[in-house]
């Protein structure tokens, strides 16, 4: 008699597998989504970075008269033309030139910055 009341009783544990599968599976989603943000938001560096350096060594060219032109005005143009603009332009000691830029596109996380120094050493 006891066996057919076991064999009556609802299995209160079933189901369970497929909300822990479930569970899990949200997990791993979020942390993929995760380490997205951060490597796009790694390149979005990367590319600021490069904004500023040439946007820089494009300054450091007219301030010591290699190309025609302003060099704050030139680091603007070449940072725009890498997809950033130019936040501050700072000629030091008439040899060499420090820019400062912000991507224009950014992404959930905000957006990337890149600064640089193009000139002889101090």
């Amino acid at each position: 008699m006891k066996r057919r009341q076991q064999a009556e009783e609802p299995d209160s544990e079933r189901g369970s597998g497929t909300v822990l599968a479930a569970g899990l599976g949200m997990v791993v989603i979020l942390a993929m989504s995760m380490l997205l943000l951060l490597a796009q938001s790694a390149v979005m560096a990367s590319k600021a970075a490069a904004a500023a350096d040439l946007a820089a060594l494009a300054a450091a060219d007219a301030l010591r008269g290699v190309t025609a032109g302003e060099p704050c005005i030139l680091a603007a143009e070449v940072a725009g033309r890498h997809g950033a603009r130019l936040l501050s332009c700072a000629e030091e000691g008439g040899q060499s030139v420090e820019v400062h830029t912000q991507l224009t596109a950014g992404t959930i996380l905000g957006s990337a910055a890149g600064r640089a120094r193009a000139g002889p050493p101090p």
